[in-house]
């Protein structure tokens, strides 16, 4: 396997989790599919429609967001919005991801935590 292999699927296993995150985040404010992957891309998170869609039924069916379709425009959209719990999630993730970052960049200094 070549080093190129390696870093991709290296990278890739790194991102998964953050793509949740990034979404609960996002969806703090009401947003629909579409334009969530917009935003995701902007930011730089690279994720495509066959991971977002199966994501955010994943996460509304788990009770962390919630969802309602707008009929008013010319084509129905289903829009997401977090839950409280989802909320919650995103607090509790957040607090996670700033500790491992702490940690990280500790020992990319040549620290160790004690």
């Amino acid at each position: 396997m070549s080093f190129d292999e390696v870093l991709s699927g290296t990278q890739q296993e790194l991102r998964r989790g953050t793509v949740v995150l990034a979404c609960l985040l996002l969806l703090r404010k009401p947003g629909y599919g579409y334009a969530l992957l917009e935003e995701l891309r902007d930011l730089g998170f690279a994720v495509d429609a066959n991971t977002l869609y199966p994501l955010l039924r994943r996460l509304e069916g788990q009770g962390m967001l919630v969802s309602e379709w707008n009929t008013q425009e010319a084509r129905p959209r289903k829009f997401y919005r977090i839950s409280p719990d989802g909320d919650r999630l995103a607090a509790e993730l957040l607090a996670d991801w700033d500790r491992i970052d702490a940690s990280i960049r500790k020992l990319g200094q040549g620290g160790q935590e004690s």
